[in-house]
């Protein structure tokens, strides 16, 4: 692989890019996502490698035939690193020493693997990159950084001065998170790039009432910051009948317990059900089978569930921690601006007593809104955005 590097074109643009998850595996979400987009639309003037885990969050296998290996994917090349194997490391390392890269690319403020190890090590010059990206995905929202507060503040204390002592702009999905940035970095140089999708410019249609008890969905890790106990706790008050299903990986054991708890507590008009993990191929064809989609999340720098919902034409009950909110109170769902689970209970229990065909005209909203939206959804690459800059310095 280190001839393979070497042997870039003269000129190219060199970008290095690591992730704690990527492709096959789906359980990180939308960062997942996020980078797969941005690898698979990189142009043929950009050469780009991919550091990631060899193995799908939360589990003890890794991908066939990947791990300690270099794949390629289009144009780009990925190398699948099972952390716990010194050899591994080392051979990546000598793989990447050598090289020049004009961007070092990271995805996460806080992964000690796969942004503090490579920010660190270009920071010493044990590998030579230009620049440094940071990409922190929804993790600088005040609801993000509320969940182990303390831990995350004594990180900062030694992890801020250190990133200061870089080339480094970070990378806003959103002008809000760009302000969530400056906030807790007034120092910072931010890009605001908008996250891209994946997905068909219409949505799936929406032509016939379900009879019968409200159809609601939560689809997501669970995990404290999707915030599926408050919605737990909220269908509680309810009086009508009701059915709900939760759908992901369940990657915090303890609070999964709690959930489970609150579950049992239910009156017998709540019908849930924990219905397992979905591929991502799954998804869509999911949501289109429920009437609204329950996502009280505590921050999203994007949300890239909320646009496979729409785009199944499966209105929102969200939280207003996204950049969504506009879109959803057009699109037959609602957004709340106070995440108290009376104020959640009242919004479901207007929902669920909507007649069959306000459900459906609500689901058809939905997928207006999303037809109106996605056009708006189609930007630059974030990288190739930063070698247009490069390529014309050198004009």
């Amino acid at each position: 692989m280190t001839n393979d590097l070497r042997r870039s074109e003269p000129g190219q643009f060199r970008v290095l890019v690591t992730s704690g998850g990527f492709e096959p595996g789906f359980r990180g979400g939308g960062p997942i996502k996020s980078v797969a987009h941005i690898v698979d639309t990189v142009s043929d003037e950009t050469d780009l490698y991919l550091v990631t885990r060899d193995r799908d969050l939360g589990s003890a296998r890794p991908y066939p035939g990947c791990s300690g290996r270099w794949m390629r994917r289009a144009r780009s090349q990925v190398f699948y690193l099972n952390t716990h194997r010194p050899d591994q490391w080392l051979r990546l390392w000598r793989d990447l020493r050598s090289v020049q890269f004009d961007i070092l690319y990271v995805n996460s403020l806080w992964s000690p693997i796969f942004t503090v190890i490579p920010v660190t090590a270009a920071r010493w010059h044990l590998i030579h990159a230009a620049k440094v990206i940071l990409a922190p995905r929804g993790e600088l929202s005040p609801g993000a950084l509320s969940l182990k507060a303390r831990k995350k503040s004594l990180f900062l204390i030694w992890w801020a001065p250190v990133l200061r002592t870089v080339n480094l702009v970070w990378h806003a999905s959103t002008e809000r998170e760009g302000s969530e940035i400056t906030a807790l970095f007034p120092w910072a140089d931010v890009v605001v790039n908008q996250d891209q999708v994946s997905l068909p410019d219409e949505p799936l249609p929406a032509t016939r009432a379900h009879e019968g008890p409200a159809r609601l969905v939560f689809i997501g890790r669970i995990s404290p910051k999707k915030n599926l106990d408050l919605t737990l706790t909220a269908l509680r008050g309810l009086s009508q009948p009701v059915k709900f299903d939760i759908y992901g990986p369940a990657e915090d054991a303890r609070y999964w317990s709690k959930c489970q708890s609150l579950i049992a507590r239910l009156p017998s008009n709540v019908h849930v059900q924990y219905k397992g993990e979905l591929t991502p191929a799954d998804v869509r064809r999911t949501f289109s089978g429920y009437d609204a989609f329950v996502f009280p999340t505590r921050g999203e720098n994007f949300g890239h569930v909320i646009a496979e919902s729409l785009s199944a034409s499966c209105p929102v009950l969200c939280s207003d921690e996204t950049p969504w909110s506009e879109v959803l109170e057009a699109g037959g769902g609602a957004v709340l601006r106070h995440l108290t689970a009376q104020d959640l209970g009242a919004e479901l229990q207007r929902f669920v007593a909507l007649t069959p065909g306000e459900r459906l005209e609500a689901k058809q909203a939905a997928g207006r809104a999303y037809r109106s939206w996605r056009p708006t959804s189609v930007g630059p690459n974030i990288l190739e955005e930063f070698r247009i800059i490069r390529s014309r310095s050198l004009i």
